[in-house]
């Protein structure tokens, strides 16, 4: 076999199925807290505040930390064998959190959930960026990013029949670990599934690193001269995507206290319907931003994916105000198409830092776009909603509003900052064919360089 030939297509789709799981399992044992934001605080004396550090500061911000030393392993080690660990690893702390008796223990074990999701999606994708072509990596890379709102959707749909099933079993007497209540069940039931399916993860084999200097160890100091010579598209990217993860963790973190505050919903009724708007809408929007890209890029747009992240942000910051819809009819169609919008950028943010790295570096380029979206998005987004509603509207009822500010905020300055960065990333792409001559380009898209 040829070791510069992409893998065997079947092959390598499988691997995009398992690492999509894999993103599943990390996004349900990451959302599930969004329902069971009730007996938590009721049995820990919470506050919204204090939950929100729960849903995502606690969360980001080692998640976002320890992304950046894994980068390098990324780029040097085995992928599959720092994925496997991961998974183990926060698997493990997850089922720790359903053994939290106070609210320092919560937080700690989400500290340490966030540490171990860290090492999945900088490896994932360099897995994929090495098993298929530029024209096919947008289109891949969104598969495994239909991950995150499979994740959600199942979140809210397990997460709701989970507690019907743990409140009628009501709470249970494990030996040495005492009374346990039944939103702890529901950690520890998921925390075993993580640790079995790291069995699965197995199947995957490690695709041959690709271009000059790929799997060598690249000093850190090339790496930053390197992003300091491509820092506008880089810094633009990162920024201007993180303002759309703030809005979509902040705005999913607070829509089923949404519903059932403002419109008296259970959260078994919560899981079905915003779950299954999540899991159908999400996946779609975000398959569709992958493809899209990939057209674009046959046409010859270099900046193909930051455009079609362009137009999907202004789509979904227009939809935001569902949140101030009474009709519950038209609620729903709005946020679909919201949902369905708001998912687009997730596949091509990734795929566009592939784009502009060397293969020696992606690990950690990713590892940094990580860490600036997350511990934006997804450390403020939710405690920024949150915030609002406790110091500004002063009001528990307010959340909907909330929501719509936050939203609408965040996602204008995204559109400006990506919008100021598509003539920034086609400059990176050419940077990167002078660093390093790809023989992947494809003539097409030579031919038609001036298309920004």
């Amino acid at each position: 076999m040829n070791r510069n030939a992409y893998p065997e297509s079947r092959r390598a789709w499988l691997t995009v199925v398992i690492l999509m799981f894999a993103y599943v399992l990390s996004f349900v044992d990451r959302q599930i807290l969004n329902l069971l934001v009730a007996p938590i605080r009721r049995d820990l004396a919470l506050t919204d505040t204090q939950m929100s550090l729960l849903m995502g500061l606690s969360f980001a911000i080692f998640y976002a930390i320890a992304g950046i030393p894994l980068g390098r392993i990324v780029d040097t080690r085995s992928r599959r064998g720092l994925i496997f660990y991961g998974v183990f690893f926060w698997s493990l702390m997850t089922a720790a959190c359903g053994l939290a008796k106070v609210y320092w223990q919560f937080l700690l074990m989400r500290v340490g959930t966030g540490a171990g999701e860290a090492t999945l999606s900088p490896a994932a994708y360099s897995i994929l960026a090495d098993s298929f072509p530029p024209d096919k990596r947008a289109t891949a890379i969104s598969v495994y990013g239909m991950g995150l709102y499979i994740g959600v959707g199942m979140a809210y749909l397990l997460g709701g029949g989970l507690i019907q099933w743990a409140n009628a079993r009501g709470d249970v007497v494990l030996p040495l670990f005492g009374v346990i209540k039944p939103w702890q069940l529901i950690f520890l039931a998921l925390g075993a599934l993580g640790i079995l399916f790291c069995l699965v993860l197995l199947v995957i084999k490690e695709p041959t690193r690709r271009g000059a200097g790929a799997g060598v160890a690249v000093p850190l100091s090339e790496v930053g001269r390197y992003l300091l010579s491509i820092r506008k598209a880089v810094l633009l990217h990162n920024l201007g995507f993180a303002c759309l993860v703030l809005t979509s963790y902040g705005v999913s973190a607070w829509t089923p206290t949404f519903f059932i505050r403002d419109h008296g919903m259970t959260p078994g009724e919560v899981g079905l319907y915003v779950g299954s708007m999540a899991a159908v809408a999400g996946s779609l929007g975000v398959m569709s931003g992958g493809r899209l890209a990939d057209y674009l890029a046959r046409r010859g747009y270099r900046d193909s994916n930051m455009r079609v992240a362009l137009f999907a942000a202004v789509v979904a910051g227009l939809c935001n105000t569902a949140y101030l819809i009474d009709n519950m009819t038209l609620l729903w169609v709005v946020m679909f198409i919201g949902m369905f919008a708001g998912a687009m950028p997730n596949g091509v943010a990734a795929a566009a830092i592939q784009e502009i790295m060397p293969n020696s570096m992606r690990g950690r380029a990713s590892a940094i776009y990580l860490f600036v979206v997350t511990l934006i998005g997804l450390g403020l987004g939710p405690t920024a909603v949150a915030l609002v509603t406790d110091y500004v509207f002063r009001d528990d009822m307010a959340v909907r509003y909330s929501i719509v500010w936050v939203g609408s905020i965040a996602t204008g300055l995204g559109v400006l900052l990506i919008w100021s960065g598509l003539k920034p990333y086609v400059q990176a792409r050419q940077t990167l064919e002078d660093w390093e001559p790809n023989p992947e380009i494809q003539p097409v898209t030579r031919l038609h360089s001036s298309k920004i």
